[in-house]
């Protein structure tokens, strides 16, 4: 049987490389510039919504109080004129990336250690690389990426988007499935 204490080195390496190949993507790579846009009218959004003095939280446009409401005809001419989305407002002020970057290793590290524990129940000591490249890379692939579709579907994220997403998810996916495989006991 595998333990956990025999992957340490490949869970921490693999969160370190994935941690390193995502600052690449976001910062170098050019598949996701265009994914954000501004509103041409950005200053009277601002103005009101700051009228409103909204807390952060996910807002709906336009918001309806359930299923009930959904059908009230002013409510569905609402949908129709549109516009119709999700808006996130976030605290005011300057967003740190320190918090995001910790954060986001944080995320990996835990992907990392919950695909070691199901390979090392899954696969035994001495299990030829692809078995474990095969395993670890489908479920680093699902952990990074499958959310994105859930995303497209449910909340308007561009498909465009997502694919950017599930591709970026690959990567990582194929990387640390390239560590575990690598780094797997005898």
């Amino acid at each position: 049987m595998v333990t956990l204490g025999s992957l340490v080195i490949a869970i921490l390496l693999s969160t370190v490389i994935v941690f390193l190949a995502s600052a690449v993507i976001w910062m170098v790579m050019p598949h996701h510039k265009k994914e954000w846009k501004g509103l041409s009218n950005e200053e009277a959004v601002r103005a009101a919504l700051n009228a409103q003095k909204p807390a952060p939280g996910a807002y709906t446009i336009p918001f309806a109080t359930g299923p009930q409401a959904m059908k009230d005809p002013a409510v569905v001419k609402k949908f129709e004129e549109g516009p119709v989305g999700i808006l996130t407002l976030r605290q005011p002020g300057r967003m740190g990336m320190g918090p995001m970057l910790v954060q986001t290793f944080i995320f990996y590290l835990a992907i990392s250690l919950v695909v070691a524990y199901l390979a090392s129940r899954t696969l035994p000591a001495g299990a030829s690389y692809l078995s474990v490249f095969r395993v670890v890379g489908t479920a680093t692939w699902m952990a990074h990426g499958f959310a994105a579709v859930h995303d497209g579907i449910w909340f308007g994220k561009p498909w465009s988007s997502v694919v950017s997403h599930l591709f970026d998810s690959l990567v990582y996916a194929l990387l640390t499935a390239g560590v575990f495989g690598w780094r797997w006991p005898d």
